[in-house]
Formats: C-alpha cells, sequence, structure tokens
C-alpha cells in the first residue's frame, strides 16, 4: 500500500503530573507531540507506511525528536533542517470541572520561519497516494500557511488525496490574518474534511440549527450535523467526505465521543462512547483522523472507517500523552463490542 505523507510541526510537550497545576509543578513530564505527527504514529501503529515532514533546526532536541518519530516507525527523510528552536507547549490536565489548560511557546519556531521551496513536494510525494494536513499549520505564521498550500496544489497536482482537519487553534492565529481568510484556498484543494461542532462555526459560520456548544450533558443529536455536512460540501466541492467528531463534555474527565461522516449521499453514524474516566484526551482528534485514514484505505468502506476511527480515539482518552499507541486489534476488538476492560493473559 502506497504511503502517507503529513505535514506541520512538532513540539516537546512538557505536561504538569499527576493533575497538578502549573502553579504546584516543580517538574514537567517530556514527550513529544502535534497533530500531524500524531497522525502519521498512528498510521505507523497500524501497520502502514507514514511520512512525517517539517522543519527542525540542528541541535539535540530536535533530534531527539526524530529519533522519537522513528521508534514508532515513521518515516523522517524528509525533515528539511533549519533554524533556532523547536516549539514547546505546556499542558496541565484537567480534573473534573476544572479544564485543562495549554500554553504554548512555538513563536520563532524552525517551522514559523519556513518559506514556499524549502520542500521539494515532488520528492516527497514519490510513492504517496495521501497528504494530510491541520489548520493547525497555517495559523503559525504566513510562511507556514504558504507552504501548507504549495504542498496541497503539489499533491492535487499528483493525483494524491489531500485530507484536512479544520482544527481551529484561537490562541494561534497572531500574525494579521484570520482563519476565515487564510482557510479556504487551503480546504477547497481537500478531498476528506474534519472537523468537530465549533470548527466550521468558528472559520466557516456554518452551524447546525439549535445546537448549543457551550452544552455540558453530553447529549448530541448526530442526524442535526448532515446540515453542516451539507453546507461544507456546498462550499468546497472538491470534497467527496465531510467528517464531524462529536464530542459531548460531561466533565474534564467524562465525554461522550463518535462521529458521523457523509459522502453526499448517505450520512453514517457511528457507536456513542461514554468515556467516563479520561487520561488524557490531547491527541483525541488527531487518533480519530489516524484511524478514518486507515480505515478509508483499508476496508474500503465508510460506515467501517468510521467505526474505526470513533473506536481508535475512545481507546486514545486511555493513554497519556499525545501519540495513540494501539493496535489495529484492539481497534477492531473495540469495535466489535468487547469494552469489558478485562486482563488479558
Amino acid at each position: 500500500m502506497a504511503k502517507t505523507v503529513t505535514f506541520g510541526e512538532i513540539m516537546l510537550r512538557l505536561s504538569t503530573p499527576s493533575y497538578q497545576r502549573f502553579s504546584q509543578a516543580k517538574q514537567f513530564d517530556a514527550t513529544f507531540g502535534g497533530g500531524e505527527a500524531n497522525v502519521a504514529v498512528s498510521l505507523a501503529n497500524y501497520g502502514l507506511e507514514a511520512d512525517f515532514v517539517t522543519r527542525l533546526p540542528e541541535n539535540d532536541i530536535a533530534e531527539s525528536c526524530i529519533k522519537d518519530l522513528r521508534s514508532y516507525g515513521v518515516g523522517t527523510g524528509n525533515i528539511v533542517r533549519g533554524g533556532s528552536r523547536t516549539g514547546i507547549y505546556f499542558l496541565e490536565t484537567g480534573a473534573v470541572a476544572r479544564p485543562s489548560k495549554v500554553v504554548y511557546d512555538r513563536a520563532g519556531s524552525a517551522i514559523a520561519e519556513i518559506k514556499p521551496g524549502m520542500i521539494d513536494w515532488d520528492k516527497v510525494f514519490d510513492g504517496a497516494d495521501w497528504f494530510h494536513w491541520t489548520g493547525i499549520t497555517p495559523a503559525i505564521s504566513q510562511g507556514a500557511a504558504d507552504v501548507c498550500l504549495e504542498a496541497i496544489k503539489a499533491a492535487n497536482r499528483l493525483g494524491i488525496t489531500v485530507s484536512c482537519d479544520i482544527n481551529y487553534r484561537k490562541n494561534l492565529w497572531k500574525y494579521g490574518k484570520t482563519a476565515g481568510e487564510v482557510m479556504p484556498a487551503l480546504v477547497e484543494g481537500s478531498d476528506i474534511i474534519l472537523g468537530n461542532e465549533e470548527d466550521a462555526e468558528k472559520v466557516f459560520g456554518i452551524k447546525p440549527e439549535g445546537f448549543n456548544a457551550a452544552a455540558t450533558d453530553g447529549s448530541i443529536d448526530q442526524k442535526r450535523f448532515q446540515s453542516v455536512c451539507e453546507q461544507l460540501m456546498a462550499k468546497f466541492p472538491r470534497a467527496k467526505k465531510i467528517i464531524i467528531t462529536l464530542r459531548g463534555s460531561i466533565n474534564a474527565n467524562h465525554n461522550t465521543w463518535g462521529g458521523v461522516l457523509w459522502n453526499g449521499n448517505t450520512l453514517y453514524q457511528s457507536r456513542r462512547y461514554d468515556i467516563t474516566h479520561i487520561v488524557d484526551r490531547v491527541g483525541g482528534g488527531d487518533s480519530f483522523m489516524g484511524g478514518l485514514i486507515y480505515g478509508l484505505k483499508t476496508y474500503g468502506d465508510d460506515g467501517k472507517a468510521l467505526e474505526f476511527a470513533a473506536a481508535a480515539s475512545c481507546l486514545k482518552h486511555t493513554i497519556f500523552g499525545d501519540y495513540n499507541q494501539v493496535t489495529v486489534a484492539e481497534v477492531e476488538k473495540l469495535m466489535g463490542g468487547d469494552a469489558s476492560g478485562r486482563v488479558s493473559r
């Protein structure tokens, strides 16, 4: 099977241990993570060939990051080197009524200073049939947005499937452009579009009638989102599938989770998961996207691909760190209805 290429920023993640607040922490747990890298790790865990492309400096932190990616089987041969620093994000994990907090320290990172022409996309896409990007990348800087568009246009020219996760992050759009100004030109080159209940509204002004994103009872009418899918497909006619992830937030440790997929003819609805003891929800959407790409490439069945994505992401909520370190067998077991958590002996 041909490889999948993902492009974006990977960061050093520094998280407080044991639900501590930033003001309490005397040390941090250090790992790596970032939306597109998380997707690549998921695919590699499932046995598919996945390459991650970014820009990193020539220093020991960047080398540790590359070694970490390689340890999961992710291809790193097309990472370009330059710049002076790797981005960092700090995570304070919330509990019950206290939400998690993220503080970014990524200004002036190597990828924030990337420019068109630094990456040979024809070389990168040799042997690839899928390219994935997220709305986080064009939020970093004008240069990152320009290179992301450069990649999408190259993929379109080469007949490569392009998927995107809208992934709106209000705290990142700081360089003078809004998501609404930048994102349409990128999304219009995408074949598969993923978003959550807020992304379509925040970026494109599209929302389901009568939906309150602030509701916390965990109940969501999945059929209501067909209108969002139809509006997105009308706005971006290249798109063949629109997927909406549906998170009902009861509290920081207890969420409901699922998704819907619209292929222009049929609305598929995944099983609804009740996740009562969340270990780490960061990377939940990325694990969904990784599962979706795997499902679409492997099963050739939209409904089954959606169920794989939802189950994979449900399992990710039980795993510390950005990466979803689960196997196909574990995901398919949950898809089959085995959620007992019994000890495997």
